[in-house]
């Protein structure tokens, strides 16, 4: 387990035991969408911030990963579609393990998608990759959302709870949930975990308060940190939104504490 531990030393905040992840896969999915048309300026933006890792598809890593300013950890996704597909839900393996360690990664991730009609694919695809994961030393992070034709209410908390324990259950290292709303429903997901969990962002909102206040309650509940991506790089300076979540990621500010550091000139 010593190549994983110190792999996941460059994920985590090594005092604090959490993590700021921001994932850029969405090139594929969405195309070059603002915030990420850049891949470059944005990466540096976030590391500046104080993020601990970044999401990045394969080709992208020599693109801006690193080997100038700030380093941070790097995680190559292993899952792709795009929204072009007839079937968007259903992601499929673009990369190995072996290749990622090849360019260089601190970790890899996949996403599946529970309730959809191509779910038994995902988590099989899934399964082989925890087992390649477990014969290189390397961390597995898995993206697991609820979503498909018959999946209402995707944060509800207890479908949240389902699919976080689902990743757990096939053998992911650190697992990446919707925050179902309130400090008080994700102890719950928590609860049902063993492995420890990450908050997605979603879409992007307005408010930053209520994206801090998100951080901060998911923290509280027992999250190890976040993996977020729009509410960090579609925002009008992701390197000041990106500080103020690492304040209370890592400093254990307040809530109204980050608040102040976006308001400083």
């Amino acid at each position: 387990m010593i190549g994983k531990d110190i792999r996941l030393e460059r994920i985590f905040e090594r005092n604090s035991g959490n993590a700021l992840i921001v994932p850029m896969d969405h090139g594929i999915s969405d195309g070059p969408i603002p915030g990420i048309v850049d891949i470059r300026e944005t990466i540096n933006s976030v590391a500046s911030g104080g993020a601990t890792a970044i999401v990045i598809h394969k080709g992208l890593v020599e693109h801006g990963h690193r080997g100038y300013g700030k380093d941070l950890g790097l995680i190559i996704h292993l899952s792709a579609s795009t929204s072009l597909s007839p079937r968007p839900n259903k992601k499929v393996i673009v990369t190995s393990v072996e290749e990622a360690i090849r360019l260089g990664a601190d970790g890899v991730s996949v996403h599946v998608n529970v309730g959809s009609d191509d779910d038994e694919m995902m988590m099989q695809d899934m399964g082989s990759v925890v087992a390649e994961c477990r014969i290189w030393g390397m961390p597995l992070l898995a993206m697991m959302y609820a979503r498909g034709k018959d999946i209402g209410d995707p944060y509800d908390v207890d479908l949240v709870k389902h699919v976080a324990r689902v990743g757990a259950e096939i053998g992911a290292d650190v697992v990446k949930v919707n925050y179902s709303g309130d400090e008080q429903t994700f102890r719950e997901v928590v609860k049902g975990c063993p492995a420890p969990i990450l908050i997605a962002g979603g879409p992007k909102v307005d408010s930053d308060r209520a994206v801090l206040a998100m951080v901060a309650g998911a923290l509280k509940a027992g999250a190890k940190g976040v993996s977020i991506g729009r509410n960090i790089w579609q925002h009008s300076e992701p390197q000041k939104i990106t500080a103020a979540m690492s304040s209370i990621l890592f400093q254990k500010k307040s809530e109204e504490e980050a608040m102040k550091m976006l308001v400083r000139s």
